[in-house]
């Protein structure tokens, strides 16, 4: 059966506008819950973003070209610079993104085929408590694997809310017969209660070669009292016998830019590291908290440097569709080819979202509790009968290349023979 396709250039808006969140109080859901996990709080709808994790995570794939760029060098640091920009790059989309996507329902799956950008990719909520999403791409002329599984362990801070991406991200390009692997930074949320919603990323990110043993060790540095650091991210790449070649610096929600590290010791030593090209004011932090991306680059460019990874414009109403990127509006779209194709698990069927993404905030919030329910009673019925759920697409194991626990994708979705799903919707 031929794959159906989105070839990137159909939807440039979602069938309605975002509601408004003013009139809802997030923090009489959550001033109970300081200091806890919250993947167990049942939040209302109108702080979800018309998206399910899964789909979430497949943004992961909008700069794509960076792994094909990493298969096009005969050279293991060149390699190294460009998925040490596509780790950062797998981050970008969730600048000013606040709404917060729908939990995935244990069965639920997103497959996802863009011919133009050479990947397909299959994702799968393998657990329900703690919640496990993993997922499976794969270039489609068997020129990459890109797979991980992911745990978000959220914490609500008072004024904050804390998205600690626990899990293992793996790359394998089997023309090198190298691996890479790396976690994702921490993900938090600001002005939870009052003021205007911002985003920070931070904590650091090694990127490991297990064949060469090379690394790339990035900071995502938090955002600082003046928020003179908000967004920003340097790091630098070791060879083997752990020497600096060369540094990496940047926005993530900008561009990264490398250079040479001996030429970045001697730019500090003259004095102008120092000089900010433009920038916020320094002030209080209630200024930092308005924030948004300037129209000049706020990143002072190093004298022989070269621009790695620049993140593409989003659509003009994105404010208005919950900061989504182009990338991001078309992963709901149900075409006409997919009839009868992706399995009745796919998200895209999945009638909460779908109410919420047409604008229908009532029968968004009913639908939501119904599944929710439905999920309840099923595994109450399980864990009563011994049967466990079982995992249709991913089977927990050992990450080859590091030995952690993992979930790996167990072939046969291709295949398109879906018999015995279970009913989540």
């Amino acid at each position: 059966i031929k794959c159906h396709s989105l070839e990137g250039n159909q939807i440039t808006s979602l069938p309605a506008s975002m509601f408004s969140r003013n009139d809802f109080s997030i923090w009489s859901i959550l001033r109970k819950c300081i200091g806890m996990e919250l993947s167990k709080i049942t939040m209302p709808v109108i702080f979800n973003e018309p998206l399910s994790f899964l789909q979430r995570l497949t943004e992961y794939m909008e700069h794509t070209y960076l792994i094909h760029q990493a298969n096009a060098s005969s050279d293991s640091i060149e390699r190294m610079k460009c998925v040490a920009a596509f780790a950062v790059s797998a981050v970008a989309s969730q600048w000013e993104r606040t709404g917060k996507p729908f939990n995935p329902l244990l069965g639920e799956t997103y497959e996802l085929v863009r011919e133009d950008l050479g990947f397909r990719l299959i994702s799968e909520q393998v657990s329900h408590h703690p919640p496990v999403s993993a997922f499976h791409a794969e270039g489609l002329k068997k020129d990459f694997v890109f797979h991980g599984s992911i745990y978000p362990k959220l914490k609500f801070w008072g004024k904050s809310v804390e998205a600690e991406p626990k899990g293992i991200i793996t790359l394998e390009l089997p023309k090198y017969n190298e691996a890479y692997t790396w976690t994702n930074p921490t993900c938090c949320v600001h002005n939870i209660i009052v003021g205007q919603l911002w985003i920070e990323q931070y904590g650091n990110v090694e990127v490991l070669n297990h064949k060469t043993g090379e690394r790339c060790c990035l900071n995502f540095k938090p955002c600082g009292l003046f928020g003179k650091e908000l967004h920003k991210v340097e790091g630098y790449i070791l060879d083997k016998s752990k020497k600096k070649v060369c540094s990496l610096y940047g926005k993530w929600t900008e561009c990264m830019y490398i250079v040479d590290y001996a030429a970045l010791e001697a730019h500090k030593k003259s004095g102008k590291g120092t000089v900010e090209k433009k920038s916020s004011k320094p002030g209080s932090r209630e200024e930092v908290e308005e924030i948004s991306l300037p129209e000049a680059d706020t990143v002072e460019v190093i004298p022989g440097s070269y621009l790695l990874w620049r993140i593409a414009p989003r659509p003009v109403n994105s404010t208005e569709m919950y900061s989504f990127t182009s990338f991001a509006m078309q992963l709901n779209e149900l075409d006409k080819d997919m009839d009868g194709l992706i399995p009745k698990t796919d998200c895209r069927l999945r009638p909460d979202i779908r109410a919420m993404e047409n604008g229908d905030i009532d029968l968004a919030s009913e639908e939501k509790k119904r599944l929710e329910e439905k999920q309840r009673a099923a595994c109450k019925t399980h864990s009563k009968s011994d049967d466990e759920l079982k995992t249709k697409w991913f089977q927990q194991g050992q990450n080859p290349h590091n030995g952690s626990q993992d979930w790996l994708f167990s072939t046969g979705y291709w295949n398109r023979n879906y018999p015995l799903l279970p009913d989540i919707y």
